[in-house]
């Protein structure tokens, strides 16, 4: 280990082996969290700019005006920066955060990374160990039903971290999706991908209004400008 760089926690999973490191970057002087599963960069602390417009845009397209009134599920715990801004709504009553990694979820309960202690001590926060996906071809149990689900997990509807994650991104899939969303609910989901005209297409048949939102944020390492994609769509009214 370097004075730049310290592997904080490293595990084998089913995916490939995931880290979590720190380091310094030098063009910057600022601290960076990273996670890599494999030899892919999943995430870092330097863009968070997307995450956070995941649960911002979401949640703007929410119908609930009163506080206290949104129960939202958020697919992918990763640094957490969707559910920190989540939390920021004040309209949000409960968050429900799943993550398929026992470590993801272990990093935060222990504090390590910028947004943790922020998010564990709020008293609406629920992590939850689980695989979203499967959640989602479930029925959903007791009747539970979100006004909003927030999911960040794959690149791209194109392009998965696991091909078990395909379905989801089909007609049957988003439809099996929907069943979890309240009459007008809200999905959103996060793309490192522009915005796919296909997909939106298949969003159509499924949700109402679906929409494809670029969001640009300043890349400190090349000196441009990068973009993600956003989409969101509200479900059906019965």
């Amino acid at each position: 280990m370097s004075a730049r760089f310290e592997e904080l926690d490293w595990q084998q999973t089913a995916m490939g082996d995931l880290s979590l490191r720190r380091r310094v970057e030098p063009s910057l002087g600022v601290e960076v969290f990273e996670v890599k599963l494999g030899d892919e960069y999943l995430m870092s602390s330097l863009f968070t700019v997307a995450e956070e417009e995941l649960a911002a845009l979401g949640l703007a397209a929410s119908v609930g005006e009163e506080a206290a009134s949104l129960d939202v599920l958020v697919g992918g715990l990763g640094l957490g920066y969707t559910a920190i801004a989540a939390l920021r709504d004040p309209r949000v009553r409960a968050l429900t955060v799943i993550d398929t990694m026992p470590a993801v979820i272990a990093w935060h309960e222990a504090g390590l990374l910028p947004v943790s202690i922020s998010l564990t001590t709020d008293a609406r926060t629920s992590l939850v160990l689980d695989d979203f996906f499967a959640l989602m071809r479930r029925p959903p149990g007791d009747g539970a039903r979100w006004d909003a689900i927030l999911l960040d997990v794959d690149h791209s509807p194109r392009h998965q971290l696991d091909p078990s994650h395909a379905d989801l991104y089909t007609m049957p899939g988003l439809r099996a999706l929907s069943r979890h969303l309240v009459d007008g609910g809200v999905f959103a989901l996060w793309s490192d991908d522009p915005p796919d005209e296909d997909f939106l297409a298949t969003m159509a048949l499924v949700f109402v209004d679906p929409v494809a939102h670029i969001v640009d944020f300043a890349n400190p390492i090349t000196g441009g400008t990068s973009s993600n994609t956003v989409y969101v769509a509200r479900s059906r009214v019965a």
